[in-house]
C-alpha cells in the first residue's frame, strides 16, 4: 500500500496568518469591543482614543482576515464578528495566559518593551479593555471629534 502525506505547510501558513493578524494590542482591542455588539469606526476611534485612519487599517485587517464583516447602513459601516468561534479561541488564550502566569509576559521575542515595534505613533488605549469573557464599561478622555 502506498504511502500518502498530507501537505501540512498550506494548512501552517494559514494559522500563521490568523495569529499574526491577531498580533496587535489594538486588533485585539477592537475584536474585543466588537465582542459585544457592531461597533462604527467613528465609535472605536473614540474608545480606543486612535485616528480614524489607524482604527480603519485595522479594521481592513481583520475584514481581510475573515474575522469581522462590515454591514453598510446608509453612508456607515457598522463592523462585528464574522465567526463567533474567533471568541472560543480568544476565551482559550485567556484561560493558557491564566496558566502561563508572567512567562509569555516574559518572553524576551515577543514580551512587551519600551520600544514595541506594534506601537504606532498613537497612544495605547487609555480605556478598560473588555476582554472575551467579561465585559467592562469603558471611559476614554478623548475628547477628538471624528467624522464618521
Amino acid at each position: 500500500m502506498p504511502m500518502t502525506t498530507v501537505d501540512v505547510e498550506p494548512a501552517l501558513r494559514r494559522g500563521a496568518a490568523l495569529f499574526h493578524g491577531l498580533a496587535d494590542r489594538n486588533r485585539l482591542a477592537i475584536v474585543g469591543y466588537l465582542a459585544h455588539g457592531e461597533r462604527r469606526v467613528v465609535d472605536l476611534t473614540k474608545v480606543l482614543g486612535l485616528a480614524q485612519g489607524t482604527v480603519s487599517g485595522h479594521l481592513a485587517c481583520l475584514r481581510d482576515c475573515g474575522l469581522i464583516v462590515g454591514r453598510p447602513e446608509g453612508r456607515q459601516m457598522f463592523y462585528s464578528i464574522a465567526h463567533p468561534e474567533l471568541m472560543d479561541l480568544l476565551g482559550a488564550a485567556e484561560q493558557l495566559l491564566a496558566l502561563t502566569g508572567e512567562a509569555v509576559e516574559l518572553c524576551p521575542t515577543y514580551g512587551p518593551t519600551d520600544a514595541d515595534p506594534d506601537v504606532h505613533s498613537e497612544t495605547t488605549p487609555t480605556a478598560t479593555t473588555p476582554t472575551a469573557t467579561t465585559p467592562t464599561a469603558t471611559t476614554t478622555t478623548n475628547t477628538e471629534e471624528v467624522a464618521p
